[in-house]
């Protein structure tokens, strides 16, 4: 798919990958988080997307609602929402990650921005009811909003300890070329709509 043409005089569109520490790219080179992997993807399709990297470390869906402006400036036509792995490490109420999640959607749409919501599963420690609300929480802002949904950021990487970091948390610059290939297998489908919108 070739998508330069079309956006070849205004210069590059933006991606803003919008999470935590898992797209800031905590304890990697900045070159080795998933979003630059992405942007070599973009780079080897010539799509004219330029992908910023707005991932705060620590941060949670409420703090991204807060940054949501700034993070989104310029000429954005997607939003790779990453947001919530920290509501679930701190076991916050279910409820708040889905006005936050549906907060930020609905700020994006409104500007004409579309969205790839990506899931995030919470820690066993709280037990059954909370991690299956906390799952079935994504599932259901995608659908209410109709936004894409990767249902699980880290699919294939958390948990392997060859592909994270000595925390188990974070990915090593393996783990991040997989989340990378992930993300983009929903981010491709968005990529032609947004270069003419």
């Amino acid at each position: 798919m070739s998508v330069a043409a079309s956006a070849a005089e205004s210069g590059p569109i933006r991606i803003v990958a919008f999470g935590d520490s898992l797209t800031a790219g905590l304890g990697v080179d900045p070159s080795q988080a998933f979003p630059a992997r992405l942007q070599a993807r973009l780079d080897e399709s010539a799509a004219p997307f330029e992908i910023v990297n707005a991932g705060v470390s620590g941060d949670t869906s409420a703090g991204g609602l807060r940054r949501f402006d700034w993070a989104t400036d310029g000429d954005v036509r997607i939003l790779v929402v990453a947001l919530g792995g920290n509501d679930g490490l701190r076991g916050l109420p279910v409820e708040a990650l889905e006005r936050n999640l549906s907060a930020i959607v609905e700020r994006a749409q409104e500007r004409g921005i579309a969205v790839l919501l990506c899931g995030m599963e919470a820690p066993p420690n709280f037990g059954e009811s909370y991690t299956v609300a906390f799952r079935r929480t994504f599932r259901s802002v995608a659908e209410r909003h109709h936004v894409a949904l990767l249902p699980f950021l880290l699919e294939g990487v958390a948990g392997v300890a060859a592909l994270n970091q000595a925390d188990g948390i974070h990915p090593n610059p393996e783990g991040a070329e997989r989340v990378a290939a992930h993300v983009w297998t929903a981010l491709e489908p968005l990529l032609g709509a947004a270069s003419r919108s």
